[in-house]
């Protein structure tokens, strides 16, 4: 569903709605490409790549020194005691959000590991990976379709007291009639362009469907990274961004 009633109302900045994936080998050259986005990014997304590659903490305190927010994107799936102690670890860092897969128990883990660590780092829970369409969920035992899933991952992650979700832009709509505005919806896999065939991300939507389906925040990545010139092309999306939402007014 495409439609101005769902556009988010949310206290969030224009420019904050963009969030960048910061998807690169390693912590120079992340800070190389941050540097040439300059302030069209003032949000990234840092994942399992950085992470491996070494300097992963440096480089959240690097990017919080220059006024950018953080999302880590580490899909935290463990024994509940074990998340709980790494969502903990994470506290002092300053990261807004930090993504955790799993069951209740290990969603609620998290969410009680951030409240005890005091500050304000939000819980993402994972519904389903937009990488995933029905055939691959029907390889993984999943007897039922995504908007399914996606909804009822949903629902629990808000009684356990998740932050929000991460959801493709196809399930937003559902998400936002179903759950209203309680929960952030945070939308990855936009192509601002028609998705390239070698494409591992299966369930897209562009810049404004996303939005119109209800997303608070958008990731992008790849089409901003692979652009000729990356300041530009993001530069591009945060100019529909804005435009998006100085035009449309939210009838909530």
């Amino acid at each position: 569903m495409i439609a101005p009633h769902l556009l988010s109302d949310k206290a969030i900045l224009p420019a904050e709605r963009l969030i960048f994936a910061l998807d690169v080998p390693d912590a120079a050259a992340a800070r190389a490409l941050v540097e040439t986005l300059g302030d069209t990014v003032r949000f990234y997304k840092i994942g399992l790549e950085l992470f491996m590659a070494g300097g992963y903490f440096e480089l959240i305190e690097w990017l919080r020194a220059r006024g950018k927010k953080v999302f880590v994107d580490l899909k935290f799936f463990d024994v509940p005691e074990t998340v709980r102690s790494a969502v903990r670890r994470l506290q002092p860092y300053g990261a807004a959000f930090a993504t955790v897969h799993g069951n209740d128990a290990i969603l609620r883990a998290a969410v009680d590991g951030a409240r005890e660590a005091g500050g304000d780092l939000g819980i993402l829970a994972v519904t389903a990976l937009t990488s995933l369409d029905q055939a691959d969920l029907n390889d993984l035992g999943f007897a039922c379709d995504p908007r399914t899933l996606v909804l009822s991952r949903a629902r629990r992650a808000l009684a356990i007291g998740c932050r929000g979700v991460i959801s493709s832009g196809l399930e937003a709509a559902a998400l936002r009639e179903s759950l209203g505005e309680q929960l952030l919806i945070i939308t990855p896999g936009i192509r601002p362009v028609l998705n390239r065939p070698d494409d591992d991300q299966k369930r897209t939507l562009d810049v404004e469907e996303a939005f119109l389906s209800g997303a608070d925040h958008i990731v992008i990545g790849r089409p901003i990274r692979q652009a000729a010139d990356p300041h530009a092309a993001a530069a591009a999306i945060q100019e529909r961004i804005a435009r998006l939402f100085t035009t449309a007014t939210p009838a909530h």
